[in-house]
């Protein structure tokens, strides 16, 4: 498991340089762009449709590293009151349940990205559309590697838990 999560910590900073990167970039580009449009009369063609899938980036690799940090959106109403085992057995549900939505919408997004290839749209600088439109699949299949990492956790947790009385009950 401390491989994995090795594995998961080098992603982790590869996707906070790139978003800095890609926030420094859009900052710079917008404000390229008012400046060549305000004194100029003129712009980058290619820098609104730039900025939005830059837009797209940021937004997928900051919901990766809420995955990462536990941080993704949850109403946890019912484990508050249950007994440690019950949380568990809940956290390990929801993590489950997130990793095989996050597998299906890993999935949509390759079908996606395959319609794309085949309709052959192009985007900013005559890219193909489904180049910058990557995000998806790779982000949904991180964070379902992230959740299943979770849930090995929980589940390796659980045992811990369970091995106790009977490590209590032989001293």
């Amino acid at each position: 498991m401390d491989r994995w999560e090795r594995v998961d910590a080098t992603i982790d900073r590869v996707e906070q340089t790139l978003i800095v990167t890609f926030l420094s970039s859009m900052i710079l580009i917008a404000f390229l762009q008012i400046v060549l449009r305000n004194f100029f009369t003129t712009g980058l063609d290619w820098g609104d449709s730039l900025l939005r899938n830059l837009v797209l980036w940021i937004g997928f690799l900051g919901a990766t590293l809420a995955t990462r940090e536990g941080k993704h959106i949850n109403i946890d109403v019912v484990s508050r009151w249950l007994p440690s085992l019950g949380r568990n057995i809940v956290t390990l549900s929801t993590h489950l349940f997130s990793f095989f939505i996050c597998c299906g919408l890993t999935y949509a997004a390759l079908k996606f990205i395959k319609n794309e290839a085949q309709m052959g749209n192009r985007t900013f600088l005559n890219l193909p559309a489904w180049v910058p439109e990557m995000i998806l699949p790779m982000t949904f299949g991180l964070m379902s590697f992230r959740f299943g990492l979770r849930s090995f956790k929980n589940l390796s947790e659980m045992g811990k838990i369970d091995s106790l009385p009977d490590r209590e009950k032989e001293t």
